[in-house]
């Protein structure tokens, strides 16, 4: 492995810990603004990834993955929240649960706006470098994360969504099948291509209005 691979090796890992960062500081953020303080108090209100660190799934798994060439996935720890102190329970939620892939499409349109602001500049050698692959990676990795998030299995953040989206009973049973059968379920997508069919087809909405602020394309 030469050094230049280890440092793009890196620089990934290091975008990804911080859209990992950036999307649960969202559900924190937000769980503090509809009324609930247990993240604030956990220190989970921050942009510091040692907070939101999973040992696995932020640090272990995605360094053997990205140095070994076989793709990219990864997770920080849960925010968690009291529904008791919510303001709006039902609608709070929602906003709490959409608040993280909300974070991640933001980070997107960010780094696409900086795409198409440094177009213009000629950057040559590392900072050229970084424009021209740091830049349109932090923009497609936040997207997967905001679309595979918004997957409506438990644990993922779209299933909290559908269950206040459905009938009030249809919900609690949903709920209830998720957090014992959820895991499995999202892991049989996963291998059967099924959760990747999706993620495709909503990256292939998002990107092209992306890439088109962008003034390149970023797929």
């Amino acid at each position: 492995m030469s050094a230049e691979m280890i440092v793009n090796g890196l620089i990934y890992f290091a975008v990804l810990l911080l859209s990992l960062s950036f999307h649960e500081f969202g559900h924190a953020w937000t769980a503090l603004r509809c009324g609930d303080p247990t993240a604030q108090r956990l220190g989970r209100v921050s942009l510091n990834p040692i907070v939101h660190a999973d040992p696995v799934g932020t640090v272990l798994l995605p360094l053997i993955m990205i140095f070994s060439g076989s793709g990219l996935i990864g997770w920080a720890k849960p925010v968690p929240f009291d529904p008791r102190n919510l303001r709006h329970p039902g609608r709070d939620d929602i906003l709490i649960s959409a608040a993280g892939p909300a974070a991640n499409l933001l980070l997107a349109l960010l780094g696409a706006m900086l795409i198409r602001l440094t177009q213009g500049f000629g950057a040559e050698g590392a900072v050229g470098a970084f424009f021209s692959t740091v830049l349109p990676f932090t923009v497609r990795i936040n997207v997967l994360l905001a679309v595979f998030n918004l997957i409506p299995i438990v644990p993922l953040d779209g299933s909290w969504i559908l269950v206040h989206l459905l009938p009030k009973d249809i919900g609690q049973r949903y709920r209830a099948f998720g957090e014992q059968w959820g895991f499995a379920l999202l892991l049989v997508l996963l291998f059967t291509g099924v959760a990747w069919t999706w993620i495709r087809a909503a990256s292939g909405v998002v990107l092209p209005i992306l890439s088109a602020i962008a003034g390149t394309p970023l797929r």
